[in-house]
């Protein structure tokens, strides 16, 4: 006797046109997983030495190295787990890890609650965020990896830049606890109920995409994906080194900058403004960014752009006016706006379907090590010799990588348009 059913399954195509209300619902989730991150940008390092009295630099940043760390390792296990559990599971486990962090950045009475805090946020980050990325590049099939990366981007960073703006205005307002934190309570309710209830897996999606390849892929473990990324394949090294980099001077200058402008004698306001200004143009450009490297390649939109990140912290550290500094958030948001997108479009170009979530995971991994070595090195560099020095060394090596990748690195999305015309 025939079962009753719900009706039939809606059929599985690749492509943003054809998943635009999950797409959608993804990018809007991001947004929220964004935001969580920059209740911090403006607050937590002023909050910990004026409110906790901490003088040294290396332990004001110990938040970001907890973060970093964590977030690192969640980011190394999300793609394990994606495959095993499915996506939406994880984005689920990342959103609860994330839910008590924004009650105990209020109501922290020492240090080693922020610093705790910040551990499930990384937790929280480097599940919840990776889920949005790869569930994202599952949808647009390989053809729009780049614009389907942009605007993943484009939602968290344009959170973490308003919110960001927001919180220095509120505390501003209302000092710098618990009011701006309030907004981290709604970010989080919101952004749970959305991945519980509307959220759909996109295993199928792979599946499908898998099932048009042209050339069979042997299996490969973990161990096999982790070398390949780290060091093994050319691109996939340069990406990694240049991601690692990247969120290392991101790293820096989340920990440094609020408290190099302080000493100056900037008010709240104007501190946010800046922590806001770089985010808000890194996200609004990878609109642009993403789309460019998918018709332009990535190498290219790589390398200029952590030459001109270098330039704008360079500029940074030699000046001491605002309008100056304003102007180097603006070259700094533009220089990330071209790595960023194009460094996540280029592994996914490099990596087989069966092990993209995997090998995202590594290069997320090797990634977000940075804000922790950031944090940890700038501290260490403006302890001994001031905020400005350390600002420079990173600048120069933020330069530096961006040599190693023009010198490593070749173009990808070349070999991914011709296994798209193979297939």
């Amino acid at each position: 006797m025939p079962t009753a059913t719900s009706g039939p399954k809606p059929a599985i195509a690749l492509g943003l046109r054809e998943n635009w209300p999950q797409f959608t619902l993804l990018i809007l989730i991001n947004a929220f997983v964004g935001g969580m991150v920059g209740i911090e940008r403006t607050l937590v390092p002023l909050i910990g030495s004026e409110e906790f009295g901490l003088t040294s630099t290396t332990l004001v940043t110990s938040f970001i190295i907890s973060f970093g760390l964590v977030k690192a390792v969640s980011n190394l296990v999300s793609g394990q787990l994606a495959d095993r559990w499915g996506r939406k599971r994880v984005l689920i486990l990342g959103w609860m890890a994330g839910l008590p962090a924004p009650f105990m950045l209020m109501w922290a009475p020492d240090w080693s609650w922020i610093i705790a805090a910040n551990a499930l946020l990384g937790v929280s980050q480097g599940l919840a965020w990776s889920m949005t990325v790869i569930m994202k590049i599952d949808l647009a099939g390989s053809r729009s990896r780049g614009l389907a990366v942009g605007l993943n981007e484009f939602a968290g960073y344009l959170a973490v830049g308003l919110t960001a703006l927001a919180t220095g205005y509120l505390a501003s307002i209302y000092g710098l606890r618990p009011e701006p934190i309030y907004l981290g309570v709604a970010y989080a309710i919101f952004g749970t109920a959305l991945s519980v209830f509307l959220v759909r897996d996109t295993r199928a999606h792979v599946a499908l995409e898998m099932g048009g390849a042209t050339a069979a892929q042997p299996s490969l473990s973990f161990r096999q994906v982790f070398a390949l990324t780290t060091y093994k394949d050319r691109n996939l090294f340069a990406a990694s080194q240049a991601g690692l980099v990247n969120n290392l001077n991101d790293g820096m200058s989340w920990g440094i900058f609020p408290l190099f402008y302080s000493a100056f004698g900037l008010g709240l306001d104007r501190i946010g403004l800046l922590k806001a200004i770089y985010p808000i143009v890194w996200s609004l450009l990878q609109i642009i960014t993403g789309p460019l490297s998918d018709r332009w390649g990535r190498k290219g939109l790589i390398v200029a752009g952590m030459w001109l990140q270098a330039v704008a912290l360079l500029l940074t550290a030699l000046t001491r006016d605002f309008g100056w500094w304003l102007a180097a958030s603006i070259l700094l948001g533009i220089g990330t706006a071209m790595v960023y997108p194009s460094l996540i479009a280029a592994v996914s170009d490099a990596s087989h379907p069966s092990w993209r979530a995997r090998s995202l995971s590594v290069y997320r991994f090797w990634r977000d090590l940075g804000y922790a070595i950031g944090a940890l090195a700038a501290g260490l560099i403006a302890d001994a010799f001031g905020f400005a020095a350390a600002i420079a060394a990173i600048a120069g090596l933020t330069f530096l990588s961006g040599a190693v990748t023009a010198v490593t690195m070749r173009e990808t999305r070349t070999v991914s348009r011709a296994n798209e015309d193979a297939s």
